[in-house]
């Protein structure tokens, strides 16, 4: 049995930390006292839990740079990226804090008397999260689980537990009780498990695989327990002939390379409209061979290494040898590197055009007309995110509407804002985080009726 987990740095294969593994014995033990301190913060004013919420948020911008550099070191994270998710976190906070004294029931009209509803926290949450963005995504459950009045055990992926303990401990400098955000480092077959089953674990929140989440699902089935789900991708870009051609292909390759292509949202699936599919790809080549994969630490870099020996061996399985494309350049050496890779001539149903690499590698098909388009961005199990790129504001609203996805981005990339919904459909999750609505997802609502006739 595993009773520690080694953290390296993705880019230099160094060992960074080793980091004791949570039993489930220990989490028997985290979820009695989670419960214990939930009806503690529960039972806080909502001004209260939302004035230590921002007080949280502020402590995490006070530690923006250690817990970026953080970042960079365990995950390979480019230090753009990294300074950004450490922001993403403080504004998650933030965000989720105002919605703490916003979180009303309703009165209904009733005959005979007055009818209430009340948003009432679940308890305990276990939020599941992974490698690829270890800060922002804890966040996305934990933030508005804990403004709900629930208490969080996180289960951080192996190779990344170093952000989320730090922020564990933010957490406890920013007067939070002790006990309500713990973090509980830990193998997903052991640690993970024992959450997933816990009789006093009221919902589970997972980001990763579609493999992992349906075996989650039916963890949770046994027990009726709430589960949120944010799965697997294979995005579509779909750049019509009437677009902005030059920008759809000079914005193209970062559209799939941030985070080294690790990343659920990746524009992986280039669908160009047939009559410009030559001239776009003239100006994509440039575009890819220009972007500067490196030392993830140097603010130049765009592009930093993948996260593990095993992730860099699935991503060069898709590959063929020979296979005709654009390549850009990785470093040699020491560190998990694989060159921004877009391959042409791929026939449309193979594995690389359907399943989820979750690497810097895309491929683009050519398409006829508008109804191909949604064809192709539809023949895959996924339905994340996509883009779509035309003047026409009425074929962009037709395609958004058509194409089976929970995020769509017109002209431009953008998939994630903590203030909108964001999920899948098909086997890419179930249910939404972030937004307006995400701190409701965390509650029971109970309906009183009270009598006033005689």
């Amino acid at each position: 049995m595993i009773h520690e987990h080694r953290v390296l740095n993705p880019a230099t294969e160094e060992l960074v930390a080793t980091v004791p593994a949570t039993s489930v014995a220990d989490v028997d033990t985290a979820v009695i006292r989670a419960a214990a301190a939930q009806r503690t913060w529960a039972a806080l004013a909502p001004a209260d839990r939302a004035r230590l919420l921002r007080r949280f948020a502020v402590l995490v911008d006070e530690h923006a740079e250690r817990l970026a550099l953080l970042e960079v070191t365990e995950a390979g994270h480019t230090l753009g990226n990294a300074r950004w998710e450490a922001a993403n976190v403080r504004d998650l906070l933030d965000y989720a804090a105002g919605g703490v004294e916003r979180l009303t029931g309703r009165q209904v009209p009733v005959p005979g008397g007055v009818d209430l509803t009340f948003l009432e926290p679940l308890g305990v949450v276990g939020v599941i999260a992974p490698w690829n963005f270890p800060m922002p995504v804890a966040a996305w459950g934990a933030a508005p689980a804990l403004a709900a009045g629930n208490a969080v055990l996180l289960k951080p992926a192996e190779t990344t537990p170093l952000t989320t303990l730090q922020l564990a401990r933010i957490a406890l400098d920013a007067g939070l009780p002790e006990h309500l955000f713990q973090v509980l480092p830990g193998a997903g077959d052991v640690t993970g498990d024992a959450l997933v089953r816990h009789p006093d674990v009221a919902k589970i929140v997972f980001t990763g695989s579609a493999r992992v989440g349906k075996r989650i699902m039916a963890g949770c089935a046994d027990r009726v327990k709430r589960l949120t789900l944010e799965l697997g991708g294979k995005s579509p870009n779909i750049v019509f002939a009437d677009a902005d051609v030059e920008a759809a292909a000079t914005s193209a390759p970062m559209s799939f390379l941030d985070n080294a292509g690790q990343d659920c949202c990746a524009r992986t699936r280039i669908l160009v409209q047939r009559s410009v599919y030559d001239r776009f790809l003239e100006l994509l080549a440039p575009a890819v061979s220009s972007v500067v994969v490196g030392d993830p630490s140097d603010e130049r870099t765009q592009m930093g290494p993948l996260i593990s020996r095993a992730q860099l061996e699935r991503v060069c399985g898709f590959v063929p040898e020979g296979a005709d494309g654009i390549r850009g350049s990785a470093p040699a050496g020491p560190g998990f590197w694989f060159p921004p890779t877009v391959l042409t001539g791929t026939a449309p149903d193979a594995p690389v055009a359907t399943e989820e690499v979750f690497g810097p590698v895309a491929v683009v098909l050519p398409f006829d007309d508008e109804d191909d388009a949604v064809r192709l961005a539809d023949a895959t199990e996924h339905g994340l995110a996509g883009s779509v790129w035309t003047r026409d504001v009425g074929r962009a609203l037709r395609v958004s509407r058509a194409v089976r996805a929970g995020n769509l981005s017109v002209n431009s990339h953008s998939a994630v804002r903590y203030w909108t919904p964001f999920g899948g459909y098909k086997q890419s999750g179930l249910g939404r985080e972030l937004g307006p609505d995400a701190l409701a997802a965390f509650t029971e609502t109970k309906n009183v009726f009270i009598g006033t006739e005689a």
